[in-house]
């Protein structure tokens, strides 16, 4: 079930199935770059203002699912209108700047952005743009990332599955609201707050 905070800002309702603190792993492979597993943590948080603030963090992972390194992060801000056009505006580690505008799809939590300007230091490699979905499936949020340079055409280059992690606040007001009756300080309870019999 997908909560709306209180203090969210109306606009962005639309967007309320983003938010919170995401985990899971993906695959990245692009010509001239390594091919490899990743993990990743993404953030889509929001503080009643009219956009949500968004982080990622993603590592390379070995052949056990451990991490080896830090693979790239990016943060941003997320807008939507009333006629479900949305805006990201977004810095990566890599040097560059992006401004994104796309699309919530009707009737599904479905996002397609594609790149509208770049910007990139001396520092940061080739690339020219880039398209995304995002998609939140089954409790699930789902994307998948395309990119383009002037040597390669737009093409999928990275694409990950993330399940969404409690925050410990939430752990704790749910734990605060079991009752301490067990005997030797342990008990199971079922989610209704009953003790759990088996």
């Amino acid at each position: 079930m997908i909560e709306i905070p209180s203090d969210l800002h109306p606009d962005l309702v639309p967007l309320v199935f983003l938010l919170g603190k995401w985990e899971g792993a993906g695959v990245a492979d692009f010509p001239g770059a390594e091919k490899c597993n990743f993990g990743q943590e993404v953030v889509f948080s929001h503080d009643g203002r009219d956009f949500l603030e968004y982080t990622s963090h993603s590592w390379v992972l070995d052949g056990e699912g451990k991490m080896v390194r830090p693979l790239e992060s990016e943060s941003g801000y997320w807008r939507i209108d009333k006629d479900r056009k949305v805006e990201v505006v977004m810095i990566r580690d890599a040097g560059v700047a992006e401004v994104w505008y796309g699309e919530l799809a009707d009737q599904k939590p479905q996002i397609d952005l594609a790149t509208d300007a770049v910007a990139r230091t001396g520092a940061s490699g080739p690339y020219s743009g880039g398209k995304r979905l995002y998609g939140y499936v089954k409790g699930d949020l789902m994307w998948v990332g395309e990119k383009a340079t002037p040597e390669v055409p737009l093409r999928p280059y990275m694409s990950a599955h993330l399940k969404k992690i409690a925050d410990q606040k939430s752990l704790q007001e749910w734990a605060a609201g079991l009752p301490e009756d067990a005997p030797d300080g342990v008990a199971f309870y079922n989610p209704d707050g009953t003790p759990y019999t088996g």
